[in-house]
């Protein structure tokens, strides 16, 4: 009989260290698919690479097979600038690499556009500290009309901002079951692998 759990979707917190920045994403997990070329809606793809503005930022990168269903922003959930979160962007300007304006964390990155909702958390199923389930709140996501995940359609979930000790997440055993997908961005030669990050990249 085996040890591995039935793949089951969950909602699972994250923030920045101080607070400001606060979201929850839904993840299958184990992944149900973690070969290096699997297709962007396929499967939650957990992924480190090498180039210099991952590496630099060390992100852990999560990315979600449907980010407008997967990922929920609960705090800011507008004007980000004048709310506390900060952005640079690099080389074409494509993305947002965000940051806490006080504990410059890095929760997620994003390219597209993105709206602003009215969500029944409870409905979903988020639970709040103490078990209890959620209501209604405001939220901001990517914007659902016209969103392609994985063609210029953006969001990478910095996974080490997410709450330490949730029921089913232990970001050791993401590399001891080796579900880490590495990247070559750096030198655009060699293909995604498991296993092994390439040169430039870490563990």
């Amino acid at each position: 009989m085996s040890d591995t759990p039935t793949p089951s979707r969950k909602p699972y917190h994250g923030s920045c260290h101080c607070g400001l920045t606060r979201y929850i994403v839904f993840m299958t997990l184990p992944p149900t698919n973690i070969h290096p070329q699997a297709p962007a809606t396929s499967s939650v793809r957990i992924r480190k690479c090498n180039c210099t503005t991952c590496h630099k930022m060390g992100l852990l990168h999560l990315r979600l097979p449907s980010s407008p269903d997967d990922f929920l922003l609960l705090s800011p959930t507008k004007d980000f600038e004048k709310n506390g979160l900060r952005s640079y962007r690099c080389f074409e300007g494509v993305h947002d690499w965000l940051f806490c304006g006080t504990c410059g964390v890095r929760c997620f990155a994003f390219a597209g556009e993105g709206e602003t909702v009215s969500v029944d958390l409870g409905k979903l199923g988020v639970k709040g500290k103490d078990g209890e389930l959620l209501g209604e709140t405001e939220a901001w996501r990517p914007k659902k009309e016209g969103w392609e995940e994985g063609k210029g359609s953006y969001v990478s979930v910095n996974a080490t901002s997410l709450e330490a000790g949730q029921e089913g997440l232990d970001l050791r055993e993401w590399h001891e079951k080796g579900w880490i997908n590495y990247l070559d961005i750096l030198d655009e030669k060699e293909e995604n692998r498991l296993g092994k990050p390439h040169r430039g990249g870490m563990y």
